[in-house]
This record gives C-alpha cells, sequence and structure tokens, in this order.
C-alpha cells in the first residue's frame, strides 16, 4: 500500500527547503595578531602617578596653609622693623601695638632700636631716644622694641 503525497506537492518534486545559511565569523579585531585570538583586557590606569599627584597637591596646600597662619599670626611687633610707627590698640597695661603709617594721625610712638630673641627690656635704657620699652613674649620669638612718642 502506497500513501498518497500530500496535496500541495507532487511526489516526484521533494519539498522546497531554504538552503542553510552558513553563520559568519565574527570580524577580526583591529591590531589583533590573528583571527580567534582573545583580546587583552585594557592595561591598568596608571594608579601610582594618579595617587602621586593627589598626595603632592595635598601636601602643597598643607604647607601653603601652615605658611600663612606663620605669617599672619605674627604681631606687629615680631615683624616691624626700626623707624616704623606703631599705634596701641590695648592699653597701657596690655598693650597691643600695631604698624601705621608715621604721617598718619594714628602714629603713637616710632620704633628706635629692636632687640630679638631676648626678654630683657632693660636694653632700652641705654638708647638715648628711647622713652618706653615694649617686651613681646610667644608666638615665634621674644621681641623687645625701644620706643619713643611721637
Amino acid at each position: 500500500m502506497t500513501t498518497p503525497p500530500p496535496q500541495d506537492q507532487t511526489p516526484t518534486t521533494p519539498a522546497t527547503v531554504p538552503p542553510a545559511v552558513p553563520q559568519q565569523p565574527y570580524p577580526p579585531h583591529q591590531g589583533a595578531p590573528f583571527q580567534g585570538a582573545p583580546v587583552p583586557p585594557p592595561a591598568p590606569a596608571n594608579r601610582f602617578s594618579k595617587k602621586l599627584l593627589r598626595i603632592g597637591v595635598f601636601v602643597v596646600v598643607a604647607i601653603a596653609i601652615a605658611g600663612g597662619k606663620w605669617y599672619f599670626g605674627q604681631s606687629d611687633a615680631e615683624t616691624t622693623s626700626v623707624g616704623a610707627c606703631m599705634h596701641n590698640d590695648g592699653s597701657e597695661k596690655d598693650a597691643d601695638l600695631n604698624e601705621v603709617d608715621c604721617t598718619s594721625s594714628d602714629a603713637q610712638y616710632k620704633v628706635v632700636q629692636k632687640f630679638d630673641n631676648t626678654s630683657d627690656a632693660d636694653k632700652c635704657e641705654g638708647v638715648t631716644e628711647s622713652t618706653i620699652a615694649y617686651y613681646q613674649q610667644g608666638g615665634s620669638h621674644d621681641v623687645v622694641l625701644c620706643l619713643k612718642e611721637v
């Protein structure tokens, strides 16, 4: 017994099957030595130099801050020089001398001699023009100023 062919096909024609398309290989990577080679991972970022750069910036900023604190923390008595004029913003017992322009009406005293790194206010007794001895302790060093009234 023979089986009848399906209605839409004849027994002499085989069924049409689309031809199989082979899968195309992936295109080779640029710079790859040959096709199919694994791509090496990207080189790790140079973390050492970035870290070193950050540390360097931090050190520079820290030095700048410390230098600013030191410079701005100094009193006018420490940074003044002979010939400069001073104004007392404090009291006679608790003086707070600040440098002012000698042509200013605020000028009260003129520095006639300055002794660094000493606390001996008696040194001003030997200075002929001096009428007042001002001693400041602390900060970066001790200072004695021999002043005359303006």
